[in-house]
């Protein structure tokens, strides 16, 4: 039996959470076996430590995405801080740079102020990070070079080149591909799939969002990872059982969890 995995995640969602229990056993029933519950700010990073105490297989990501600062403080970073006492916190996430949606340079050098510092508490704890990186690659990566991260971490949703992701490489990133490789004119992120090596691939959902190809525009659910990795293989040229395998063994590696 193949197992898979679904490395980013949102449960904690209100979409899902109304649900939550039945979205866990669909997931099962699919054979995803574990699954990463990731933050967003305080109390998304609590539901998510919350919601991964309920089942083995299932892990927790706290901290503040880059869209949800306002209103942070070193106070609420303590308390992020606090949550990973919990053994199901697995690392510091998702954290990182979004230009998409923020233009003004003062929201830019905010989201950086805070992407250190929680560089910083992952480097404190020695966890790894999930990284969001959108429309700001270039940041991204001359940030993480300045401010390495030790036990480094994944670039959650890629959507980058293949020339930064040759350089995230060589830090020593791995890299998470959802939905958008099953897409028909994707081909950035079906270069990237083409090219990583087998050692740094992750597969995720970043559910309920990107339902993958044929279930575009409905909620998405971990369930669906089984399409994801396929779309991998497909790509790759190589067997099912072996892109799932590998990524079981990144994800052990990475989030330093048995599997």
């Amino acid at each position: 039996m193949i197992e898979y995995i679904d490395s980013h995640c949102h449960p904690n969602d209100e979409s899902l959470l109304v649900r939550f229990d039945e979205v866990v056993g669909n997931a099962f029933a699919a054979d995803v076996r574990t699954m990463l519950f990731i933050g967003w700010d305080l109390e998304s990073s609590k539901k998510a430590v919350q919601l991964a105490e309920k089942y083995d297989g299932c892990y927790a990501a706290v901290g503040f995405h880059p869209e949800n600062l306002e209103g942070v403080s070193d106070d609420a970073l303590l308390e992020i801080k606090d949550l990973c006492k919990n053994p199901k916190v697995v690392a510091i996430g998702e954290i990182g740079l979004d230009y998409h949606w923020f233009k003004d340079p003062k929201d830019h050098e905010n989201q950086k102020k805070w992407f250190v510092k929680q560089i910083e508490l992952a480097n404190e704890l020695n966890l790894p990070v999930s990284i969001h990186a959108r429309d700001a690659s270039g940041d991204t990566l001359a940030l993480l070079k300045k401010h390495p991260v030790n036990a480094k971490g994944v670039l959650h949703c890629y959507s980058g080149s293949v020339e930064t992701m040759r350089e995230l490489l060589k830090l020593g990133y791995y890299f998470g591909f959802d939905g958008p490789i099953t897409f028909k004119n994707a081909k950035e992120p079906k270069a990237c799939v083409a090219e990583i090596p087998l050692d740094r691939l992750l597969s995720e959902t970043d559910s309920p969002y990107m339902a993958p190809t044929p279930l575009r525009g409905t909620v998405n659910e971990p369930k669906n990872i089984p399409l994801i990795v396929s779309a991998m293989a497909e790509i790759k040229g190589i067997p099912i059982g072996d892109i799932a395998e590998a990524i079981r063994r990144n994800f052990a590696e990475l989030f330093r969890v048995k599997q």
